[in-house]
């Protein structure tokens, strides 16, 4: 994975894509119905996943990582501008707009947990103040070995989360009787192939999500999903489909809180800037009901 990693950040650090124009705000007219409201004006997706907010969130500079709050009215994204550092955007919804709030060099991926009182960055963390998020804060000491990308918690406080290796493994954290665990790895059902990592978690753990390059894939990293069993074990691995992966970077997915959307990124690295490509897709979280097994 760190050869791919380097690369991604050698390409997002120095790009020399031409910037566009992109809205600032969108304000929602009468005609839009209350769910395209929570998702910035846009129609949802069927079983097909389609560009996310194109002018808005996907441009045609590079945009991965794209997350929205347990809440739904505030939505996470890393965006890289000609010239710039890859910076965090994040646009709120108040009083029918859809309106910037954030937009600050990139610290980590961004996951916001389920109270939505924490956002995690990898092996950093900041907290929801009454004035905005608090400044940046470490990890327990149990994870200062590990060089986190993702780190996503469940509803009962699982950590889950991977690191920047060539293979890479996936690990988790339970919070017992208040108690924070030592890291554990995930068995072979996971752990299998190279660039292993971006996990995510369902809330109430029944199924993990993460990507990974493995044989017979589609090409470069799929997505890979694994279904609890009822005695507690996981499920072997499930490629996602042709639907979702592709012969670019498919990665970091997330299922947005109300069950109803999964998200996730396409990163195509090019010999010439030009030809390299990042942007934020969206589909319906039916999708994964039709890969559990009967």
């Amino acid at each position: 994975m760190k050869n791919h990693i380097i690369k991604f950040s050698t390409l997002i650090f120095i790009m020399f894509l031409c910037a566009c124009n992109t809205k600032k705000e969108k304000k929602l007219g009468d005609d839009s119905s209350a769910e395209e409201n929570l998702f910035l004006g846009q129609k949802p997706p069927g079983l097909t996943p389609k560009l996310f907010a194109p002018d808005i969130v996907s441009t045609n500079n590079l945009e991965i990582e794209g997350v929205f709050s347990p809440s739904m009215d505030e939505f996470y994204f890393t965006r890289q501008v000609k010239g710039e550092v890859p910076k965090t955007h994040a646009i709120r919804y108040e009083n029918g707009i859809w309106k910037k709030f954030m937009e600050e060099p990139r610290s980590g991926e961004v996951f916001i947990s389920t109270d939505d009182k924490t956002m995690y960055l990898g092996n950093k963390y900041r907290e929801r103040t009454d004035s905005g998020w608090s400044e940046e804060k470490k990890l327990d000491s149990l994870f200062e070995q590990f060089s986190i990308m993702r780190l996503t918690v469940s509803a009962y406080g699982t950590y889950v989360f991977d690191e920047r290796e060539e293979i890479g493994t996936i690990r988790h954290s339970r919070l017992i009787d208040g108690k924070r665990e030592a890291p554990k790895a995930y068995g072979k059902e996971i752990n299998t192939g190279k660039m292993i990592g971006h996990p995510f978690i369902a809330p109430d753990e029944s199924y993990l999500i993460w990507d990974s390059d493995r044989e017979n894939g589609y090409g470069n990293s799929d997505l890979y999903i694994s279904f609890r069993q009822e005695d507690g074990s996981w499920g072997t691995a499930i490629n996602m489909g042709k639907e979702i992966n592709s012969d670019m970077v498919d990665a970091f997915g997330s299922v947005t809180s109300d069950g109803k959307y999964f998200f996730f990124h396409r990163v195509k690295l090019g010999e010439k800037f030009t030809e390299s490509y990042a942007n934020i897709f969206w589909v319906d979280a039916k999708i994964i009901e039709t890969l559990r097994p009967d």
